[in-house]
């Protein structure tokens, strides 16, 4: 159905792009400073979700409304940028308690365990606006139209780029919860790490709510 070529093609890109750091690997690194590997994994696969679920609407005609409204884009940009410093702020407080009384570092497991923290990354992945302009524009140019199905086309075209920003954030997020590991052997140093990422998504939830306009 997908022209092998144009599947290549864009999944090269997605590679590429999901290599930078950028807030996708921001949030990812983020968490993993703050809460550890498990938290890190989860919240990858959730934004991926999210991050899928763009896809989707993008591929039904959705992201148009969001390219062309400057509202709805600024509705969803701030309320996205509003959870991710909540996440932050909820980070820095974790880090404040330090360690409990099992001595286990403070909310290891980040926000509500495992199903939170997927939540949590999809919750970011899907309120990214900038993601379906940025999706409307360009996904559309890799599909075959003379094959027919460009929805179906579209759809599998996003699935593959998920599955790359899996396996490359996934990648970000084992890297920076091991150096979290190697670096916070003790409770202080542990706390301290966990509130730089705690730091780190307050500030990417700033970043997020004052730059980029819809155009």
């Amino acid at each position: 159905m997908v022209d092998a070529h144009h599947l290549l093609a864009f999944c090269t890109m997605s590679l590429l792009l999901s290599a930078v750091p950028g807030p996708s690997v921001l949030f990812v690194v983020g968490r993993a400073l703050a809460h550890g590997r498990a938290t890190a994994l989860a919240s990858v696969l959730g934004n991926a979700l999210g991050g899928y679920v763009l896809v989707v609407a993008v591929a039904l005609g959705v992201g148009s409304l969001v390219e062309r409204s400057a509202v709805l884009f600024h509705t969803i940009k701030l309320l996205g940028a509003a959870y991710l410093i909540v996440l932050g702020v909820r980070a820095v407080h974790a880090s404040w308690r330090g360690r409990d009384v099992a001595g286990r570092p403070a909310d290891a497991k980040g926000d509500d365990g495992t199903a939170g923290s997927v939540r949590a990354g999809f919750w970011v992945g899907v309120t990214n606006p900038k993601s379906v302009v940025f999706l409307t524009a360009v996904l559309p140019q890799f599909v075959d139209r003379e094959a027919g199905h460009a929805t179906a086309q579209m759809l599998v075209l996003g699935l593959a780029g998920a599955l790359l920003q899996l396996l490359s954030d996934g990648i970000w997020g084992l890297g920076a919860a091991t150096a979290r590991d190697w670096l916070g052997r003790s409770p202080r140093r542990t706390a301290a790490i966990g509130g730089t990422g705690g730091l780190a998504m307050i500030g990417l939830g700033a970043t997020v709510a004052f730059t980029g306009r819809a155009e």
